[in-house]
């Protein structure tokens, strides 16, 4: 499609977190991408620093995904996903289920995380509906990220998602979140910190344990700049959990699919949940799609509850489970076993943590937070929030390297097909850009 910024109109198109007067101004299209790289509408070349959204581990426009999307689309391009479905749905639920801990075999398809998030708050009340509990209390923390959804924006511990929609759901409890301000350039998980998941427990012993539902959790709190739990923490949680009878939802929205570390947190930190939401990286980015898995148990429990021939859990979406959308999966998790993706994140890991701890005495850095292939380089405010980010976002893709930033933290997330050589172009764009800033 012929697309000039010049005569062609951008008024039109509402954009997501966006400044939309700033980008209209100084539009920044991409019109072509491959690999770790892209190319911006004046024929600049841009590298991928944050895998898009964290989720194109195995680069842009990979073409066993096009052919697998392709191949699906010849075959149908719709199936209602209400009381009927096609083959590739459950192929992908069964290949999925084959990668999750143990006792996960019940996978539940969405469009998004967002979506995830709210079918996961759905699920764990029909389970205790099922089980005949007067549970309708959640617990989430600060700083926590779950989608945009009513219900993950209830969840949400970031200020700026939750001030302008007041009307969220009662009945959530926030937990503190894990950073702390007296120990900065932390790599890995801290060592101290294991007492803030005794907020958990004091909302046990505030409101009852029999009044919670569940707690919400990002193993990696990832879109405030990757916060990583401190040793003990989740399993501590998991703890308290059991002893209550509380469901412990991990958001596997970021982490999952070998971001920080094995497959998923969960076998990361070796803590299991009981229900795991995922999306991005589930078809690589490359179409919309989320799933929320769970146990046996809760399905059962759901299952056993609904009358001979009823519907057991009255939830769905239009597009759950679209042909292309698993398409796009059974060959994203195709391309992640067979090309060892896990094993390259792995492997590059240490590199890449290296690489932007190097930024750890810059006079613009506040604080450098990495795990796994991800990591936060929190800048020092100017006096105005998020103002400094913002121009390093824009400053950086004039330099040629995309990066995602929240507030004044940067977000690096590179794909798992990067070399040593990416990783250092990226740290150059990124030193030159921080230079730069006033």
């Amino acid at each position: 499609m012929a697309f000039d910024v010049k005569t062609n109109s951008l008024a039109e198109y509402w954009m997501p977190f966006t400044d939309n007067k700033g980008f209209k101004e100084n539009p920044r299209l991409i019109t072509q991408a491959s690999g770790v790289y892209m190319t911006d509408h004046k024929g600049g070349k841009v590298i991928d620093g944050s895998s898009g959204l964290f989720c194109s581990p195995a680069g842009h426009c990979h073409p066993k995904i096009i052919e697998a999307v392709h191949d699906a689309m010849q075959m149908t391009t719709y199936v209602s996903p209400f009381g009927s479905s096609h083959p590739l749905s459950f192929a992908l639920a069964e290949k999925l289920a084959r990668l999750l801990p143990e006792d996960f075999n019940h996978v539940f398809f969405v469009n998004s995380g967002s979506e995830a998030i709210d079918t996961a708050l759905k699920m764990v009340m029909a389970y205790h509906s099922a089980m005949g509990n007067d549970r309708t209390r959640f617990v989430s923390r600060e700083r926590a990220y779950h989608g945009v959804n009513i219900g993950g924006v209830s969840l949400s511990g970031l200020v700026n998602n939750r001030k302008s929609f007041p009307a969220v759901m009662p009945n959530i409890v926030m937990m503190r979140h894990t950073w702390n301000a007296d120990e900065l350039m932390v790599r890995g998980q801290p060592q101290t910190g294991v007492e803030l998941a005794e907020d958990l427990q004091r909302a046990v012993d505030t409101f009852g344990g029999q009044t919670i539902a569940a707690c919400f959790v990002e193993p990696v709190a990832g879109s405030t700049g990757i916060l990583a739990p401190p040793v003990g923490y989740l399993e501590r949680l998991r703890q308290i959990c059991d002893e209550n009878g509380i469901l412990l939802v991990f958001d596997e929205v970021i982490t999952g699919f070998g971001r920080i570390g094995g497959k998923f947190a969960a076998d990361a930190f070796g803590v299991t949940p009981d229900i795991m939401t995922m999306a991005k990286a589930l078809t690589n980015g490359s179409i919309p799609m989320g799933a929320v898995a769970t146990t046996d148990n809760i399905h059962d429990v759901i299952s056993d509850k609904a009358a001979p021939g009823a519907i057991e859990f009255f939830h769905g979406y239009t597009y759950s489970g679209h042909p292309a959308a698993c398409a796009a999966g059974l060959a994203a998790l195709s391309i992640y076993e067979d090309d060892d993706m896990y094993g390259r994140a792995a492997t590059m890991s240490p590199y890449f943590l290296d690489s932007v701890y190097q930024l750890r005495d810059h006079p613009m850095v506040k604080d450098i937070r990495g795990i796994g292939m991800a990591a936060g380089v929190e800048l020092k405010s100017n006096g105005k929030p998020g103002q400094r980010g913002g121009q390093a976002q824009v400053d950086l893709f004039w330099n040629g390297m995309h990066v995602k930033f929240t507030g004044d933290c940067g977000i690096l997330s590179p794909m798992f097909i990067s070399e040593k050589s990416h990783i250092d172009e990226m740290m150059e764009k990124l030193k030159k850009t921080l230079d730069g800033l006033t």
